[in-house]
């Protein structure tokens, strides 16, 4: 992949968590207060089954148990410990600690997927927890044992969605869109036993709430995890989980423009190490000039470009034979017989 699809396809997939840093304003300005589980069952089951709708595919063998633990991963116990860890921490402290998710990726992609740990891969895990610290760390922000657990287990789970996506794939014949519905079905449903137990539905609902539901259902989960678990499938492991970083930057700057918090120069500086590390994970992930491709689980080549590389490869192979390869798929021509001379006078 070159560096300016790389690129391209890294800051086509920040989208995603950027519009996840929106979630913090929608909740606090549209939804019914203290309602995180319903927010969160409304936000991933009915996105699901609408792309189940319109692509009407299921899955199929050992991808009804795949579907099923990536869509607990990435959607349902990941929003279940991101919510439990925002109602016991604070926010700053929450992003803070769910900054060890890249750090988690890198150890779980040496293990499942052969990938390297090279030092800027380290030095922008550490330069990212140093950003998000001074981003988002308030003075008086405390500590909560069961907040820094939840947000430890859903980084994990985040970290564990993106490395176990990118080891299996999807399923030949299986569209982006019927795979992204699966998993956010299969999150919804196990958020909605949670949320009928767990909390109480709001005895009324405005035209307001509708509208920041219908924000989160279409704008924060159809549409962003479709371009996201696209951007998995085409980016490293490692390069994917530090884009998640635009979440909390862009809920920074959305609390600056629309709730009249303030940034300092420590955020400001903040900021600035937040994206110059995603910048430094990008290019530590930029294969070294001689290095053969690498293969779909790391990120590689997809579709067109095999097809035009196996294509191309192809001419070259009959070129050095001195072949033209049209001659490879053209009938076999058959000399044609030799005139037979008429016979001779003396010929019996």
């Amino acid at each position: 992949m070159t560096d300016r699809r790389l690129v391209r396809i890294s800051l086509l997939t920040a989208l995603a968590p950027a519009v996840w840093g929106s979630t913090y304003l929608v909740t606090t300005e549209f939804l019914p207060p203290d309602r995180p589980l319903l927010a969160s069952t409304l936000r991933a089951l009915p996105a699901g089954l609408i792309l189940l709708l319109l692509t009407r595919v299921l899955p199929r063998g050992i991808w009804w148990v795949r579907a099923t633990v990536l869509g607990v991963l990435n959607i349902g116990a990941f929003f279940y410990f991101l919510f439990l860890a925002a109602y016991h921490l604070p926010g700053g402290v929450a992003a803070l600690v769910m900054t060890v998710q890249p750090m988690i990726v890198l150890l779980l992609g040496s293990l499942l997927l052969g990938a390297r740990i090279r030092l800027p891969h380290i030095g922008a895990c550490a330069l990212a927890a140093a950003g998000v610290a001074l981003l988002v760390l308030q003075p008086q922000a405390g500590l909560d044992g069961v907040g820094v657990l939840a947000g430890l287990l859903g980084a994990a789970c985040m970290a564990s969605g993106i490395v176990l996506t990118k080891r299996w794939g999807r399923p030949e014949g299986v569209s982006l869109l019927a795979f992204t519905g699966w998993q956010l079905t299969v999150g919804g449903l196990v958020l909605l036993p949670v949320t009928l137990l767990g909390e109480p539905l709001p005895e009324r609902l405005t035209w307001t709430n509708v509208g920041g539901f219908a924000y989160l259902g279409i704008i924060g989960a159809l549409l962003a995890y479709i371009v996201w678990f696209n951007g998995i499938a085409r980016l490293p492991a490692l390069a994917a989980s530090f884009l998640s970083f635009a979440s909390p930057l862009c809920a920074t700057v959305l609390g600056y423009l629309f709730m009249g918090q303030t940034l300092g120069p420590l955020q400001l500086l903040g900021a600035t190490g937040v994206v110059g590390a995603v910048v430094l994970a990008q290019r530590g992930e930029g294969a070294p000039p001689g290095t053969p491709p690498a293969s779909a689980a790391e990120g590689g080549r997809h579709g067109d470009d095999e097809e035009h590389e196996h294509e191309h490869g192809r001419h070259d192979a009959v070129s050095g034979l001195g072949v033209h390869p049209s001659s490879l798929t053209a009938p076999p021509t058959v000399p044609a017989p030799r005139p037979v001379p008429p016979p001779g006078p003396g010929s019996a």
